[in-house]
């Protein structure tokens, strides 16, 4: 067995999942702390950062409400999810300038949910021959920005 040293996940494994409560409403409640990874709080949904990505730019977008279904979801909190989708496709492209954008959601923990009891949109830019290989092949994740990096980068554009 090969041992991958990475320290850095700690944070990842002795943190926030811990905490009582659900990960994106407290970092909504929080989101005029930077650490919060928020980019944007709109009127019924919110974009935040992924803190742990599949890759650079990597955001999800949630109801403010806490929502664990998306029949439970409005049709508003829908429709001002995807307003939000069609918003980042515009941002990623003269932001990062990616080939292609993953949309997608994982609803409930036997299909990949992280955090299964409020819906969430995740929105990936991805490149042509960017480093999907090395999932698949060696285990490892290359992510080339800090989440925090990227979140600075992102947020003007919600402002304008």
């Amino acid at each position: 067995m090969e041992i991958l040293w990475a320290p850095w996940r700690k944070k990842y494994v002795t943190s926030g999942a811990n905490e009582p409560g659900c990960v994106l409403c407290r970092a909504l409640a929080e989101a005029d702390r930077p650490e919060t990874l928020v980019v944007h709080v709109g009127e019924r949904d919110f974009i935040l950062m992924n803190r742990y990505p599949y890759n650079a730019g990597h955001v999800m977008i949630a109801p403010r409400r806490h929502v664990g279904t998306l029949n439970d979801a409005t049709p508003e909190e829908l429709s001002d999810m995807m307003a939000l989708a069609r918003r980042l496709e515009e941002v990623f492209r003269e932001v990062y300038k990616p080939d292609g954008i993953n949309f997608g959601m994982n609803l409930g923990r036997p299909a990949g949910a992280g955090v299964a009891d409020h819906i969430h949109l995740h929105a990936v830019p991805r490149w042509s021959g960017d480093t999907n290989f090395m999932s698949v092949v060696g285990g490892v994740r290359v992510i080339p920005e800090d989440s925090v990096e990227a979140c600075a980068r992102l947020r003007p554009y919600f402002t304008r």
